[in-house]
């Protein structure tokens, strides 16, 4: 059977969601319904359209130029299956993976518990950007992040903490 994700949208080169470039898939359905959210279209579960596992592999594959893939939303963790076989992909192909999400880690580690794929799909996150966006928090000054609440953590401290050093060099120069 082939595997499907409901997607919002794909940029294939991006620079903005997160270090080097990146394929970003733009996980469609958020229930955190964060108030100024810059993907609002992204909420309805139904909206998006369907892609394959393999059609999002064969982007990925199309770009030498691409060092890993970022899932974004809408909200990734609501459809885990399908990433986790993504990001294994995108690992053995030698590529990173970073994940963006309105829970926290810590909410995160609690759904795990009755809905084990979130913690496999944590387990091949790279980086986690975790936390909703909060309108009065919100800075232009945060490389990589909406808002001052969300934070920027290594899931591994090989490749997830070199990700997370960039950030921290670059938040640094603002």
């Amino acid at each position: 059977m082939t595997q499907t994700i409901r997607v919002a949208g794909i940029v294939q080169e991006s620079v903005t969601d997160g270090p080097g470039i990146r394929l970003t898939l733009f996980c469609q359905g958020c229930h955190h319904n964060c108030p100024g959210c810059h993907n609002p279209e992204t909420h309805d579960s139904e909206g998006g359209r369907e892609m394959t596992v393999e059609e999002i592999t064969t982007l990925y594959d199309s770009d030498p130029l691409l060092s890993g893939i970022t899932f974004s939303g809408g909200e990734p963790f609501l459809q885990p299956q399908p990433l986790i076989t993504i990001a294994d992909y995108v690992h053995a192909k030698g590529g990173n993976v970073i994940a963006y999400t309105g829970y926290t880690l810590s909410q995160l580690r609690k759904l795990q518990e009755t809905q084990p794929a979130i913690g496999h799909l944590l387990d091949r996150v790279d980086l986690l950007i975790d936390g909703p966006f909060i309108l009065e928090e919100r800075s232009l000054l945060l490389p990589f992040r909406g808002s001052a609440n969300q934070r920027v953590i290594p899931l591994n401290e090989g490749v997830g903490k070199t990700l997370a050093d960039k950030i921290n060099s670059l938040e640094e120069n603002f």
